[in-house]
């Protein structure tokens, strides 16, 4: 079955940086478009940044020139890159792909920015 398996979330300062990797199995990954989300405390899930199976991104408004999507197909992982990160990009961060007409998410992990 498909599984996302998110990690590397943490506590931060504000200007630090984190790397998100989500692996993914049970998908052919080379072919299959890959999204982050995420979710702060008592706010809708929000889109933060996809990458398509040829390398094509987009990106938030809010994350534009901070986050970075890239892709690992040898590894069947998509990370995304976090750097001058602020208090408000405190969320639970989510790992999101589309196989056979199905949405599968992963578990999340939290990432927290604060002094």
């Amino acid at each position: 079955q498909v599984q996302l398996v998110e990690s590397g979330g943490g506590l931060v300062q504000p200007g630090g940086s984190l790397r998100l990797p989500c692996a993914a199995s049970g998908i052919i990954f080379s072919i299959t478009d890959m999204l982050w989300h995420r979710q702060a405390p008592g706010k809708q899930r929000e889109l933060v940044a996809g990458i398509t199976s040829v390398g094509s991104t987009n990106y938030a408004d809010s994350v534009k020139g901070r986050f970075t999507i890239f892709r690992d197909n040898a590894k069947n992982t998509v990370y995304l890159q976090m750097n001058s990160l602020r208090p408000e990009d405190t969320a639970v961060y989510y790992c999101k792909t589309r196989s056979r007409g199905n949405d599968y998410w992963g578990q999340g992990t939290q990432v927290t920015v604060s002094s």
